[in-house]
Protein backbone atom coordinates (compact mmCIF):
# COMPACT_ATOMS: atom_id res chain seq x y z
CA UNK A 1 0.00 0.00 0.00
CA UNK A 2 2.76 2.46 0.92
CA UNK A 3 4.91 1.40 -2.04
CA UNK A 4 2.12 1.88 -4.61
CA UNK A 5 -0.12 4.61 -3.21
CA UNK A 6 2.54 6.80 -1.62
CA UNK A 7 6.09 6.19 -2.84
CA UNK A 8 5.18 5.45 -6.46
CA UNK A 9 3.02 8.56 -6.65
CA UNK A 10 5.87 10.59 -5.18
CA UNK A 11 8.08 9.26 -7.99
CA UNK A 12 5.48 10.26 -10.58
CA UNK A 13 5.21 13.74 -9.06
CA UNK A 14 8.98 14.20 -9.18
CA UNK A 15 9.16 13.01 -12.79
CA UNK A 16 6.32 15.32 -13.88
CA UNK A 17 7.96 18.23 -12.08
CA UNK A 18 11.31 17.61 -13.77
CA UNK A 19 9.75 16.97 -17.20
CA UNK A 20 7.26 19.88 -16.92
CA UNK A 21 4.29 17.56 -17.43
CA UNK A 22 0.83 17.76 -15.79
CA UNK A 23 -0.18 15.21 -13.16
CA UNK A 24 -3.70 14.18 -12.22
CA UNK A 25 -3.78 11.52 -9.52
CA UNK A 26 -6.40 9.63 -7.55
CA UNK A 27 -6.94 10.50 -3.94
CA UNK A 28 -10.04 9.16 -2.19
CA UNK A 29 -13.05 10.03 -0.04
CA UNK A 30 -11.57 7.49 2.39
CA UNK A 31 -9.23 10.28 3.50
CA UNK A 32 -12.20 11.88 5.30
CA UNK A 33 -12.60 8.96 7.71
CA UNK A 34 -15.96 8.85 9.47
CA UNK A 35 -16.90 12.28 8.16
CA UNK A 36 -16.74 13.87 11.59
CA UNK A 37 -14.52 16.62 10.18
CA UNK A 38 -16.77 17.05 7.15
CA UNK A 39 -16.14 16.40 3.46
CA UNK A 40 -14.82 19.83 2.51
CA UNK A 41 -11.84 20.08 0.13
CA UNK A 42 -11.40 23.84 0.54
CA UNK A 43 -9.54 24.11 3.84
CA UNK A 44 -5.96 23.62 2.71
CA UNK A 45 -3.19 21.78 4.50
CA UNK A 46 -4.12 22.82 8.05
CA UNK A 47 -7.67 21.50 7.62
CA UNK A 48 -6.46 18.34 5.88
CA UNK A 49 -4.05 17.57 8.73
CA UNK A 50 -7.05 17.24 11.05
CA UNK A 51 -8.59 14.42 8.99
CA UNK A 52 -8.47 10.91 10.44
CA UNK A 53 -8.77 8.15 7.79
CA UNK A 54 -10.14 4.89 9.14
CA UNK A 55 -8.03 2.39 7.20
CA UNK A 56 -4.59 1.94 5.65
CA UNK A 57 -5.85 2.70 2.15
CA UNK A 58 -7.23 6.04 3.32
CA UNK A 59 -4.03 6.84 5.21
CA UNK A 60 -1.87 6.10 2.15
CA UNK A 61 -3.90 8.50 0.01
CA UNK A 62 -4.00 11.11 2.77
CA UNK A 63 -0.24 10.92 3.24
CA UNK A 64 0.35 11.76 -0.41
CA UNK A 65 -2.19 14.61 -0.38
CA UNK A 66 -0.28 16.23 2.50
CA UNK A 67 3.07 15.59 0.80
CA UNK A 68 1.80 17.16 -2.43
CA UNK A 69 0.49 20.25 -0.66
CA UNK A 70 3.82 20.72 1.10
CA UNK A 71 5.82 20.32 -2.13
CA UNK A 72 3.54 22.71 -4.01
CA UNK A 73 3.89 25.28 -1.21
CA UNK A 74 7.67 24.92 -1.50
CA UNK A 75 7.50 25.68 -5.23
CA UNK A 76 8.34 22.18 -6.44
CA UNK A 77 5.35 20.94 -8.41
CA UNK A 78 4.27 19.95 -11.93
CA UNK A 79 2.95 22.82 -14.09
CA UNK A 80 -0.55 21.51 -13.42
CA UNK A 81 -1.45 19.04 -10.70
CA UNK A 82 -4.78 17.85 -9.39
CA UNK A 83 -5.50 15.33 -6.67
CA UNK A 84 -9.05 14.05 -6.98
CA UNK A 85 -10.80 12.74 -3.88
CA UNK A 86 -12.98 10.23 -5.68
CA UNK A 87 -16.15 9.20 -3.89
CA UNK A 88 -18.03 5.99 -4.84
CA UNK A 89 -17.23 5.67 -8.53
CA UNK A 90 -19.06 3.09 -10.64
CA UNK A 91 -19.47 2.38 -14.33
CA UNK A 92 -18.08 0.56 -17.37
CA UNK A 93 -14.54 -0.83 -17.50
CA UNK A 94 -14.34 -1.65 -13.77
CA UNK A 95 -14.58 -5.42 -14.32
CA UNK A 96 -10.93 -6.12 -13.47
CA UNK A 97 -11.51 -5.02 -9.87
CA UNK A 98 -12.95 -8.33 -8.71
CA UNK A 99 -14.48 -8.08 -5.25
CA UNK A 100 -13.85 -4.32 -5.28
CA UNK A 101 -16.25 -3.77 -8.18
CA UNK A 102 -19.26 -1.56 -7.55
CA UNK A 103 -22.45 -3.20 -6.30
CA UNK A 104 -24.03 -2.52 -9.69
CA UNK A 105 -21.38 -4.47 -11.62
CA UNK A 106 -21.11 -7.16 -8.97
CA UNK A 107 -24.84 -7.84 -8.66
CA UNK A 108 -26.18 -7.16 -12.16
CA UNK A 109 -26.49 -10.80 -13.24
CA UNK A 110 -28.06 -11.90 -9.96
CA UNK A 111 -30.64 -9.12 -9.98
CA UNK A 112 -31.47 -9.68 -13.65
CA UNK A 113 -31.96 -13.40 -12.93
CA UNK A 114 -34.23 -12.73 -9.96
CA UNK A 115 -31.72 -14.07 -7.42
CA UNK A 116 -31.29 -12.72 -3.91
CA UNK A 117 -28.41 -10.36 -3.25
CA UNK A 118 -26.84 -9.28 0.04
CA UNK A 119 -26.51 -5.82 1.53
CA UNK A 120 -24.93 -4.95 4.85
CA UNK A 121 -27.08 -4.49 7.90
CA UNK A 122 -26.70 -1.32 9.90
CA UNK A 123 -24.95 -1.66 13.24
CA UNK A 124 -25.88 1.86 14.28
CA UNK A 125 -29.28 2.88 15.67
CA UNK A 126 -29.41 6.05 13.55
CA UNK A 127 -29.36 4.11 10.25
CA UNK A 128 -31.79 1.46 9.09
CA UNK A 129 -30.55 -1.57 7.17
CA UNK A 130 -29.56 -0.54 3.66
CA UNK A 131 -29.93 3.15 4.43
CA UNK A 132 -26.20 3.74 4.75
CA UNK A 133 -25.49 6.52 2.29
CA UNK A 134 -22.74 7.17 -0.22
CA UNK A 135 -22.01 9.76 -2.85
CA UNK A 136 -22.26 7.49 -5.91
CA UNK A 137 -20.70 9.10 -8.99
CA UNK A 138 -20.72 7.77 -12.55
CA UNK A 139 -17.31 7.14 -14.07
CA UNK A 140 -18.24 8.97 -17.28
CA UNK A 141 -18.77 12.14 -15.22
CA UNK A 142 -15.39 11.60 -13.53
CA UNK A 143 -13.68 11.34 -16.92
CA UNK A 144 -15.37 14.53 -18.11
CA UNK A 145 -14.20 16.42 -15.03
CA UNK A 146 -10.63 15.11 -15.36
CA UNK A 147 -10.46 16.10 -19.02
CA UNK A 148 -11.72 19.59 -18.20
CA UNK A 149 -9.06 20.10 -15.52
CA UNK A 150 -6.34 18.85 -17.87
CA UNK A 151 -7.45 20.89 -20.88
CA UNK A 152 -7.80 24.18 -19.03
CA UNK A 153 -4.28 23.70 -17.65
CA UNK A 154 -4.68 25.76 -14.47
CA UNK A 155 -6.25 25.65 -10.99
CA UNK A 156 -3.93 23.11 -9.43
CA UNK A 157 -4.94 21.59 -6.10
CA UNK A 158 -7.00 18.90 -4.41
CA UNK A 159 -10.64 18.52 -5.37
CA UNK A 160 -13.57 16.37 -4.35
CA UNK A 161 -15.09 14.35 -7.18
CA UNK A 162 -18.57 13.13 -6.33
CA UNK A 163 -22.04 14.44 -7.12
CA UNK A 164 -22.69 16.37 -3.93
CA UNK A 165 -25.72 14.17 -3.13
CA UNK A 166 -25.58 11.11 -0.88
CA UNK A 167 -27.92 8.23 -1.77
CA UNK A 168 -28.63 4.99 0.05
CA UNK A 169 -27.51 1.52 -0.95
CA UNK A 170 -31.20 0.64 -1.26
CA UNK A 171 -31.58 3.48 -3.78
CA UNK A 172 -28.68 2.04 -5.75
CA UNK A 173 -30.05 -1.51 -5.82
CA UNK A 174 -33.57 -0.35 -6.59
CA UNK A 175 -32.16 1.61 -9.54
CA UNK A 176 -30.40 -1.57 -10.66
CA UNK A 177 -33.65 -3.50 -10.40
CA UNK A 178 -35.50 -0.84 -12.40
CA UNK A 179 -32.85 -0.97 -15.13
CA UNK A 180 -33.23 -4.76 -15.25
CA UNK A 181 -37.02 -4.59 -15.18
CA UNK A 182 -37.34 -6.63 -11.95
CA UNK A 183 -37.92 -5.99 -8.27
CA UNK A 184 -34.63 -6.79 -6.51
CA UNK A 185 -34.59 -9.41 -3.77
CA UNK A 186 -32.41 -8.35 -0.84
CA UNK A 187 -31.20 -10.01 2.31
CA UNK A 188 -29.27 -8.11 4.96
CA UNK A 189 -26.09 -9.58 6.38
CA UNK A 190 -23.80 -8.49 9.21
CA UNK A 191 -20.85 -6.27 8.38
CA UNK A 192 -17.78 -8.48 8.91
CA UNK A 193 -16.23 -7.72 12.31
CA UNK A 194 -12.81 -6.98 10.80
CA UNK A 195 -14.11 -4.04 8.74
CA UNK A 196 -16.95 -2.91 11.01
CA UNK A 197 -14.85 -0.33 12.92
CA UNK A 198 -13.73 1.34 9.67
CA UNK A 199 -17.04 1.19 7.81
CA UNK A 200 -18.27 4.57 6.55
CA UNK A 201 -22.02 5.13 7.01
CA UNK A 202 -22.18 8.42 5.14
CA UNK A 203 -20.17 10.25 2.48
CA UNK A 204 -21.17 13.35 0.54
CA UNK A 205 -18.78 15.51 -1.43
CA UNK A 206 -18.72 19.26 -1.07
CA UNK A 207 -18.48 20.23 -4.73
CA UNK A 208 -18.21 24.03 -4.67
CA UNK A 209 -14.44 24.08 -5.14
CA UNK A 210 -14.51 22.05 -8.37
CA UNK A 211 -17.34 24.27 -9.60
CA UNK A 212 -15.29 27.37 -8.82
CA UNK A 213 -12.43 25.86 -10.83
CA UNK A 214 -14.67 26.00 -13.89
CA UNK A 215 -16.33 22.59 -14.09
CA UNK A 216 -20.02 23.38 -14.54
CA UNK A 217 -21.40 20.26 -16.25
CA UNK A 218 -24.24 18.49 -14.44
CA UNK A 219 -23.65 15.10 -12.83
CA UNK A 220 -25.75 12.20 -14.07
CA UNK A 221 -28.56 11.35 -11.61
CA UNK A 222 -28.14 7.97 -9.94
CA UNK A 223 -31.07 6.26 -11.68
CA UNK A 224 -30.02 7.52 -15.11
CA UNK A 225 -26.40 6.50 -14.55
CA UNK A 226 -27.34 2.97 -13.46
CA UNK A 227 -29.71 2.64 -16.42
CA UNK A 228 -26.97 3.67 -18.85
CA UNK A 229 -24.46 1.30 -17.25
CA UNK A 230 -26.86 -1.63 -17.43
CA UNK A 231 -28.48 -1.13 -20.82
CA UNK A 232 -25.48 0.14 -22.78
CA UNK A 233 -22.75 -1.95 -21.14
CA UNK A 234 -23.60 -4.76 -18.69
CA UNK A 235 -26.42 -6.11 -20.83
CA UNK A 236 -24.32 -6.02 -24.00
CA UNK A 237 -22.11 -8.80 -25.32
CA UNK A 238 -19.13 -6.45 -24.96
CA UNK A 239 -19.61 -4.41 -21.76
CA UNK A 240 -16.56 -2.19 -22.27
CA UNK A 241 -16.60 1.39 -23.55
Amino acid sequence: MIAKNLNYTIALWRWCTAANKPLIYASSAATYGDGGAGFDDAGGIDAFKRLQPMNLYGWSKHAFDLWALRRAAAGSAPPLWAGLKFFNVFGPNEYHKGDMMSLVAKNYRKVAAGETIALFKSHRPDYRDGEQRRDFVYVKDCVAAMLRLWRQGRNSGIYNLGTGEARSFLDLINALGAACGVAPKIEFIDIPPDIRPSYQYFTEAQMSRLRQAGYNAPFTPLEAAVHDFVTNHLAQRDPYV
